[in-house]
């Protein structure tokens, strides 16, 4: 699949124009790399940088046995495929919290590495939580001289005012909406106010759902408009630095990366399994431009490009599996799933001008949609009932420019339990 259909000023201009340029991350969890191979890993690397993304954000566990191996592995991946950038993520759930002289420790062993990722002139660190362990980093910022950003999320803006002076910036966790109700800016405005002038990482996930009761872990949040409206949103937010919510996280279903089998963790394959997510990634080149251009009117579409993604089991077709709508494990209420995963297609077109879009499902009656304008134009087609493949195609001056057919979409539900993730495919 050839992703690089955009010819634009370039990303250079624009980070000179700047005090501190814009960068684009992904979370990479190392949790689930312990079977892959450096060349996987640098495969991995590659296919993320041919999406204009600039680094791995590397999560990691002080329990897990793996991590060092996984570390080494990638750091030397990275350095061999060049101009890849990398950073630690201390994860202080999984596995629980890390003590300080192993977090100096490790930063200090990887920092001088070629591949590691420098924020004003300094190796960027963050984690996944850790809101017990926030008295930990004035020790571990004075012996690493790192730069500290992590995810303390479940704090709330208002407490990490507190804390903000034992860090350098923050990075948030809030990439998904509660309920039914699409997510917004407003989470982003608090932390991007809370840290009182130091930078600001934003989220953006293009999905979330789960069934992985070794973990406790069963819901979903609503997902269908995320890809394409939270990068709507950086683009006019402009956060000082983007992470994509993930790379590999097979288990929450946001995955945007290949699909390795050895790395679906127990349980996840009957949602994951032959279900890559790999489309997503036809959309970055734009999103990523637009955000570190700020200008639109600089980038041009090249080559016509559709993305679609659904659900393959409408809302009818078996057991919830016990999927609740919501999290109760952070404090929300339940709710039905099926209020918030609609029964409809979601497709993403970018267009050189305005066209036609095509969709079908089965032998049902052909939909005819229109992007006004070039660039990007997302639609939503309701499954109304219809079963069978999916059929697309952009179509200008009454010739088709692209096309693409998607799995079907069915009843026949994989251990009679709903399929909550998402088929995503492109032209």
């Amino acid at each position: 699949m050839v992703f690089l259909f955009l010819v634009y000023v370039m990303l250079m201009l624009n980070a000179a124009a700047a005090a501190t340029p814009k960068y684009v991350f992904a979370h990479y969890i190392t949790g689930n790399a312990a079977h892959i191979t450096q060349d996987q890993l640098e495969s991995d690397m590659k296919i993320a940088k041919h999406a204009f993304i600039d680094g791995f954000a590397l999560n990691i566990a002080q329990q897990d046995q793996n991590t060092d191996f996984v570390l080494q592995k990638a750091y030397a991946a990275a350095e061999k495929v060049g101009d890849f950038s990398l950073f630690l993520s201390f994860d202080y759930l999984s596995g629980g919290p890390w003590p300080v002289d192993r977090v100096v420790d490790t930063i200090n062993r990887y920092k001088p590495h070629p591949a590691q990722f420098y924020y004003n002139k300094k190796p960027l660190v963050s984690t996944f939580e850790g809101v017990g362990n926030t008295n930990d980093w004035t020790e571990i910022r004075n012996k690493t001289d790192c730069f500290a950003m992590p995810d303390w999320t479940s704090l709330g803006p208002e407490s990490f005012t507190n804390v903000r002076d034992k860090v350098d910036g923050f990075f948030s966790w809030d990439a998904w909406p509660f309920g039914t109700e699409n997510k917004s800016t407003e989470g982003d405005e608090a932390w991007a106010n809370a840290t009182g002038g130091k930078p600001y990482m934003m989220p953006v996930s293009p999905w979330f759902y789960t069934n992985l009761p070794q973990w406790n872990k069963n819901w979903l949040w609503k997902g269908a408009h995320l890809w394409t409206q939270r990068w709507e949103d950086i683009y006019y937010f402009q956060p000082d630095l983007v992470q994509i919510i993930s790379w590999n996280d097979y288990g929450e279903s946001h995955y945007i990366g290949p699909v390795h089998e050895d790395g679906i963790p127990q349980g996840a394959s009957r949602y994951v399994q032959d279900n890559p997510h790999d489309a997503w990634r036809a959309l970055l080149p734009y999103f990523i431009a637009s955000y570190k251009t700020a200008n639109r009117s600089r980038i041009r579409v090249v080559r016509d490009t559709l993305v679609f993604w659904y659900r393959p089991n409408p809302n009818d077709s078996g057991s919830d599996g016990g999927t609740t709508g919501n999290s109760p494990q952070h404090g929300q209420p339940a709710m039905d799933p099926r209020l918030l995963a609609e029964d409809k297609i979601y497709i993403a077109v970018l267009v050189k001008e305005p066209s036609f879009i095509l969709a079908q499902i089965g032998d049902g009656p052909i939909v005819s949609l229109e992007a006004q304008h070039s660039g990007i134009n997302s639609f939503e087609v309701p499954f109304d009932g219809q079963l069978g493949n999916t059929t697309f195609a952009i179509v200008r001056d009454d010739k088709e420019v692209a096309y693409a057919t998607g799995p079907p979409i069915t009843k026949e539900c994989v251990d009679g339990t709903i399929n909550w993730n998402a088929v995503v495919g492109s032209s």
